[in-house]
């Protein structure tokens, strides 16, 4: 499935879904961890910019543990 092309705040978004939250900010990057299991999911760092690259995004999805067509799916909801 096709990466979307979507900005910081979609994402997260998305990855406040799974819950996620944000822990900190410094410059443009967002700092952001799951507390309810952080052995399966890693903490990510996403730059807050207009659009996210798709190979970052990617990088993003898979550091979450989900897979491109279970974010999509959380996006479109």
């Amino acid at each position: 499935m096709k990466i979307p092309i979507i900005s910081a705040r979609e994402a997260i978004k998305v990855f406040e879904k799974i819950g996620y939250k944000v822990v900190r900010q410094k410059g443009s990057h967002v700092r952001m961890r799951n507390e309810k299991n952080p052995q399966l999911h890693l903490p990510l760092t996403i730059p807050n910019h207009k659009t996210l690259k798709p190979g970052l995004l990617r990088k993003l999805i898979r550091q979450s543990g989900l897979s491109v067509e279970e974010f999509n799916e959380l996006l479109k909801s």
